[in-house]
């Protein structure tokens, strides 16, 4: 009998706690996870083809947005809580090997998850707020607004193009070898030892873009 108080007095209490949780919480909740998998599958996934980061982004979301709303509950400023983790999120990554593209797209679900947790006013807001970040996302992602420019880093093994009297045939001999439309390049090591140049190459998208593996 004193086993089964303690399991209903345990229930008791977890319901409690679960009661404590608005209909408030539920909503920001709801809007933010959807949100972030509009965000994560409909617009980074098409673009760049990368699973790596896929739980990274959703747990840290949701994380974030856990924590701050608990933390709203007691006196804290927005803009304390978005540098206490948008500084987290930096410093836990500035050791990887993660690209800008990935890295701006780790401020957004960190971002998205601050301003859903702690932002004042109604869920249309929020909507509204997250609509809008996703939308420019979306729009810079495409060609609509500027044309979408890729780059890729190479070794290059022919030393003597790397003089600035041989850029122009550099430039096509990469055209040639990649496939590619470049339009740019910029050279960011040479290796002497080696005969061997580390050359960054830009080119706008096309649909043999992604064929090519550095």
């Amino acid at each position: 009998m004193i086993l089964l108080q303690d399991i209903q007095d345990n229930v008791k209490t977890g319901w409690e706690l679960f009661d404590r949780l608005s209909l408030k919480f539920f909503i920001r909740l709801g809007i933010n996870l959807v949100s972030v998998f509009v965000l994560i599958r409909f617009i980074y996934y098409p673009s760049y083809k990368n699973r790596e980061y896929f739980f990274t982004f959703f747990i840290l979301n949701l994380v974030i947005f856990l924590v701050t709303f608990l933390m709203n509950k007691v006196e804290m400023s927005m803009g304390a809580a978005f540098g206490l983790f948008a500084c987290f999120g930096i410093l836990r990554y500035r050791t990887e090997d993660i690209s800008i593209k990935d890295m701006t797209y780790l401020f957004l679900v960190i971002a998205m998850g601050l301003i859903t947790a702690v932002a004042k006013g109604g869920w249309d807001e929020l909507i509204l707020i997250n609509f809008i970040i996703l939308l420019i996302t979306l729009l810079l992602e495409t060609n609509i607004l500027i044309k979408k420019e890729l780059a890729k880093s190479i070794q290059y093994e022919n030393i003597e193009m790397i003089k600035p009297e041989n850029h122009a045939k550099l430039l096509e001999d990469l055209k040639q070898r990649t496939g590619l439309d470049i339009h740019r390049f910029s050279i960011t090591k040479v290796d002497f030892l080696r005969d061997t140049a580390s050359i960054r190459i830009y080119y706008h998208e096309s649909k043999n873009a992604n064929t090519f593996s550095a």
